[in-house]
């Protein structure tokens, strides 16, 4: 995992499309939150967008993981939307 991408093991099944994304940022931060939440999970396309900045419309970025843990990685994201990885804006970073 040196890119921050999770290592992909064939008996999880193929990776497959979660979400897209046209900011890499919200793409990384899913697959964060994805990971923490013991799902593995790769963006793909990020550098493209990044390198072509003028085509970042015609290019999404990809959020990934494999089609076996599909189901747990839709129950992130719905966690996720809801705001339950939210932090309160009065949150003290912990000393």
């Amino acid at each position: 995992m040196t890119d921050g991408n999770s290592d992909y093991d064939p008996e999880l099944g193929d990776w497959k499309t979660l979400v897209t994304f046209f900011n890499p940022t919200e793409a990384f931060l899913l697959r964060g939150c994805l990971q923490a939440g013991g799902v593995p999970a790769a963006v793909a396309d990020a550098n493209l967008v990044q390198m072509y900045t003028l085509l970042a419309g015609a290019i999404p970025v990809r959020v990934l993981v494999p089609e076996h843990r599909m189901a747990e990685a839709e129950a992130v994201v719905a966690a996720f939307q809801r705001g339950d990885f939210s932090l309160p804006d009065d949150a003290l970073p912990p000393e």
